[in-house]
Parts: structure tokens; C-alpha cells; sequence
């Protein structure tokens, strides 16, 4: 499966030049409503300590590229455009938006901490970030609210005499949103409320939806030009707020990122993505040396620009992936080489689920899988680690 991050934000927050830093993509950036019409997709890349060495190998990997012991595994990253108040009443882009969101599995919320861009994107000063962070919530719920509305009148439209279920009328209208009947049934109960619409009030069904985006779309902030004084107060501020607890808020300078890529693509340092620093390497003008020192103050005192930091907490926070490397318990490579292959799987997967994600015939097949580090013999319910490397034998 190829698992896909959403790029979502308000206009002129930087979220272009969020998406070009990860993706080292070409598209427009700049400070005015809506640089992004279409949603863009790019490919980025989540860090895994590469298992190669383990086995005195060379990876030779497939997709992806691995520098020096981590392997970058690459995943899909969409620039969502449309973001706008009312946007889930159709405002704006809002109905492209909304189809263009619901193919993400999770959210990255690109928020401007320094304040200086106000609730549609225009230039200010002294924006609260919490209006944004509030705003996009609440878009989703009230998104979410109109949906599971139209599931409480599929439910109460039932023939009479049926037996009626709602977590199975709610599930089919909000299968969209990749949920099941046993998931709405289980975030039903979790709020202590009755399985019967009719005893609902109004604002236990805002909560209900609330709760199932929450599931359904998790979410990481990416608190952006975190490199500026009133950027940091925000930070500050607002995550030693319980409020806002339930997110996972990331400081970040998408601007540092983009700058640090394209002079370790000129060759004037040597920077990898997420490094929390770097060193200069070629001839750079006074003027570069003090724009490199100025981001290296902030690199280092934040451990990194934070871009790579908000991609793999969504993937792997959020989502609770892990990376799963299919090997050899004899150490025999394929002709085309070893190590070619890091997938990303769901944390809790078996050795059966991994052969099926594989291919449906070997998963069909499926006779036992080996541990190649302790090259001992493995059953289908055996739960696999992150960076496990695993053969699976099958009659397949």
C-alpha cells in the first residue's frame, strides 16, 4: 500500500514551500490566496535505519535511495489546495478540497506560528495560530457532521420490523472515510452513548463526528516559520496548553529546509534531509555564510528544520507505521540485488499480513516465515517489529 500524507493550510503560510522542501518539486510559491489551485503530489521520504549492514551487505534498494546506513523510504505527499472558511459548505475550492482530502490517510496542517498571515491568508500581525489550528478542525467536523446526518436518516428510514443497527447505516454512509461498523460501534460506546439515534442530543452528535475524524484523519501540525521570535512565543504558549494535547505539533521552518536542499544540490554543504546539522563544504559569499549561520542556529536548537520530523510523525506516530525488510535466511540475493525492498506496514502486522501485502497468491500460500537474524522459523500470528527482515516461505 502506498500510504499518502495530505498537505493542508490556510493560503500564505508556506505550505508550497513546505511541499517543495520535502519533495524538491518545482511548484509556484508565494505570498497571495491560492498559489495552489490543483493538488500537486510529490514524493517524500520517511528515515529507516538501514538493516543491510547488519548482514554485511550493500543495499541496492528498488524505490527510495539509501545514504549512509538510513534508508529513505518514499511516500506520497499531496498538496491539498481550497482551504478557506466555509470551505465544507462549498466555499471556494471546498468540494474539490474535501474529495482531494478524503484520499489522504493522514493530515499535515501547515500553520503560520509567527502570526503574520490572518484567517484567509492575508498579511497581519499578532494572529493567534490557534484560530487556524481550530478552524481546519473545525472544517473537518462539521464535514463529518453532514455526513453522519445523512447516516442517522438512512438509519431512521428503515423498513419497520427489520432489526436495525446503526453502527452498520452509519459505516456504509461514512465508508469513505476508510471506517467499518465494528470501529463506529466501538467510538459509539467509548462516549457513553446509547446505540439508538432517537436518544441523542445535538451536540452528541458533533462529538460523535468529531471523534470519528479524529480516527480517521489524524493529524500532525506543522508549526511553521518557527525561525522568527514570535513564532517560538507561540510555540511556546500553546503546547504547554492541555488544550492541545490530542496534536502532535512539530516547530518547523519549511524556508530552512528548502535553502539547506538547494545548497547541498549545489555542493556547498553537506546536509541530508532531517539532519540536525550540517557543514559547509564549498566557497560561499559573506552574505550566504551569514544566512547559513542564522539557519544553523535554528537547526540546531530545534534539532532539525522539522519538515522531515512532521512527515515520518505522521506516518509513523500517527499512523503507527512500521518498516518491515523482506530477506533471505541463507543470504542468497536475488539477481538484481539485496535489500532492494523496505515496505511500510501497519504496527501490530503479522508475518501472514506481510506476506499478503507482498502478493494475495503468497499471502494464499503462505506456509511459515523466518527471522533472518535469528534465522529461527516464525508463525502466520507472529507479530512483526519495526525493521524486522523476514522470508516468507510459500507454496506460492
Amino acid at each position: 500500500m502506498s500510504y499518502k500524507i495530505g498537505l493542508v493550510g490556510k493560503p500564505s503560510v508556506g505550505k508550497s514551500t513546505f511541499f517543495n522542501a520535502a519533495t524538491m518539486n518545482d511548484v509556484p510559491e508565494g505570498a497571495y490566496p491560492f498559489t495552489t489551485i490543483d493538488p500537486s503530489v510529490g514524493e517524500a521520504y520517511v528515515r529507516v535505519e538501514c538493516a543491510a549492514p547488519e548482514f554485511d551487505e550493500n543495499c541496492t534498494p528498488s524505490v527510495g535511495f539509501c545514504q549512509e546506513g538510513t534508508r529513505y523510504v518514499p511516500t506520497k505527499l499531496v498538496d491539498v489546495a481550497g482551504l478557506i472558511p466555509g470551505a465544507h459548505e462549498g466555499k471556494g475550492l471546498g468540494n474539490q478540497f474535501l474529495t482531494d482530502l478524503n484520499e489522504a490517510n493522514v493530515l499535515v496542517h501547515v500553520v503560520d506560528f509567527s502570526g503574520t498571515t490572518d484567517i484567509e491568508g492575508e498579511s497581519t500581525e499578532g494572529h493567534d495560530p490557534r484560530e487556524d489550528i481550530a478552524f481546519l478542525e473545525n472544517e473537518l467536523d462539521m464535514w463529518y457532521l453532514e455526513i453522519l446526518e445523512k447516516g442517522i436518516e438512512r438509519y431512521r428510514s428503515g423498513y419497520d420490523g427489520d432489526e436495525k443497527n446503526v453502527e452498520i447505516d452509519l459505516a456504509e454512509q461514512m465508508s469513505a472515510f476508510k471506517t467499518n461498523k465494528d470501529e463506529i460501534k466501538q467510538i459509539i460506546l467509548s462516549l457513553g452513548l446509547a446505540l439508538d439515534p432517537d436518544e441523542w442530543e445535538e451536540g452528541d452528535r458533533e462529538d460523535l463526528a468529531r471523534e470519528i475524524r479524529k480516527r480517521t484523519k489524524p493529524m500532525v501540525i506543522a508549526a511553521n516559520k518557527m525561525d522568527t521570535p514570535e513564532a517560538q512565543e507561540n510555540y511556546d504558549d500553546i503546547t504547554s496548553d492541555p488544550e492541545y494535547d490530542h496534536l502532535t505539533i512539530v516547530p518547523a521552518s519549511a524556508h530552512a529546509e528548502k535553502a539547506l536542499k538547494n545548497a547541498a544540490e549545489q555542493d556547498v554543504i553537506d546536509y541530508h534531509a532531517g539532519d540536525e546539522d550540517f557543514e559547509i563544504t564549498g566557497d560561499v559569499s559573506d552574505e550566504q555564510e551569514e544566512g547559513l549561520s542564522q539557519i544553523r542556529e535554528f537547526v540546531t536548537e530545534f534539532d532539525g528544520t522539522g519538515v522531515q520530523k512532521a512527515i515520518e510523525a505522521a506516518l509513523f506516530d500517527e499512523l503507527n507505521l512500521m518498516a518491515i525488510f523482506p530477506g533471505s535466511a541463507n543470504g542468497s540475493a536475488s539477481e538484481k540485488g539485496v535489500f532492494r525492498d523496505c515496505f511500510l506496514l501497519p504496527g501490530g502486522s503479522t508475518a501472514e499480513d506481510f506476506a499478503y501485502h507482498l502478493h494475495s497468491d503468497i499471502g494464499d500460500g503462505f506456509l511459515h516465515g523466518i527471522d533472518c537474524r535469528s534465522k529461527r522459523q516464525i508463525g502466520s500470528s507472529t507479530e512483526l517489529d519495526h525493521r524486522s527482515v523476514v522470508e516468507i516461505v510459500s507454496t506460492n
